[in-house]
């Protein structure tokens, strides 16, 4: 049941108060975002509004046996000469196997570009020559090719499933709450969506950074997060909209349900954000861009369930008061 002093205990933020400063804040974040990838859709061969990587285009992996485990400033180095012979963007990673408990097989995988022609193998005498200058004995044992038709095929399954991941979500909202709130987690999501797709379309542009299959599943995981987010503030204000309705304003009642909601939306953002900074400062630089998208979608989503859902919501049913008084 919901606090019948709710309105009355004083609150540090008056969120509702400068909802339209926010509104203008998220604004100025996201016109760079929209335009970025409006730009590369417009300038792309393939539309697409990021650069996409090798599991979208179509690459080849390439698989090595080694003497020794590859250490991470060989893997930079090897890394750093694969694009100087024009490889762009190579996905190098380093594993271990084990047979019959004593022999231990060090394998190295490396993600480049599409060499199914002759001058693909050039390259791979090149990529090989350079893998056996920075560790011993260096043996190519394996080589797959992923062809464009096939990441185009992958990109069309990664677009449907964030689509009906969208649909789902706003479907499972409005049947639990109205279709007000679907419309306005919708937008909030799309908020997000835009906002970390718009920072790496920004990185694209500037510094050719591109995007593979672990990129829609950090995008999934923000949306996750953020409908979390965005239910528990709705969910509050629902509760106290029941019992308070009658005796106060929407307005009123939305911002101290935010308040309510903030300290606990503030210390699960934080504690989420410590263990993601590790892993992007610590982890393998190979996991630094899915990591990434995470952080600053992970932000986004605690800002936009504090002031772009609940200030949407005040507006919507401040209009909705005005309309039934007029009446």
């Amino acid at each position: 049941m919901a606090n019948t002093n709710l309105i009355q205990n004083k609150y540090r933020f008056n969120i509702i108060k400068w909802r339209y400063v926010s509104l203008i804040v998220t604004s100025i974040m996201l016109i760079p975002c929209i335009i970025a990838i409006i730009y590369l859709m417009a300038t792309q061969q393939n539309h697409a509004p990021l650069k996409l990587g090798i599991d979208f285009t179509g690459g080849t992996i390439l698989q090595y046996v080694t003497e020794e485990r590859v250490e991470t400033d060989a893997i930079s180095n090897i890394r750093i000469k694969l694009e100087e012979v024009g490889l762009k963007n190579p996905v190098i990673q380093t594993t271990t196997q084990t047979q019959n408990n004593e022999s231990v097989k060090n394998l190295v995988s490396i993600r480049t570009v599409f060499l199914g022609d002759k001058e693909g193998a050039k390259k791979i005498d090149e990529i090989t020559k350079i893998l056996s200058s920075s560790t011993k004995k260096a043996e190519l044992i394996q080589v797959n090719s992923v062809g464009p038709t096939l990441g185009s095929e992958l990109l069309r399954n990664t677009m449907s499933a964030l689509i009906l991941a969208f649909i789902a979500m706003v479907i499972y909202i409005s049947f639990r709450f109205r279709v007000e709130y679907g419309w306005i987690a919708l937008l909030t999501l799309a908020q997000d969506v835009i906002f970390v797709v718009g920072v790496f379309a920004i990185r694209g542009i500037y510094q050719d950074v591109v995007i593979d299959s672990l990129f829609i599943t950090a995008i999934l995981t923000v949306i996750g997060y953020s409908i979390n987010d965005t239910i528990v503030v709705f969910d509050r204000i629902r509760e106290n909209m029941r019992f308070l309705a009658k005796k106060h304003s929407s307005n009123e009642i939305i911002n101290a349900s935010i308040n309510q909601t903030l300290a606990r939306s503030l210390n699960t953002t934080a504690t989420t954000l410590f263990t993601l900074f590790a892993l992007y400062f610590f982890g393998g630089s190979t996991i630094k861009e899915f990591v990434l998208a995470i952080i600053i979608g992970v932000a986004a989503g605690a800002y936009s369930s504090i002031f772009t859902a609940g200030t949407i919501l005040s507006i919507v049913k401040e209009k909705k008061e005005k309309k039934i008084v007029q009446e």
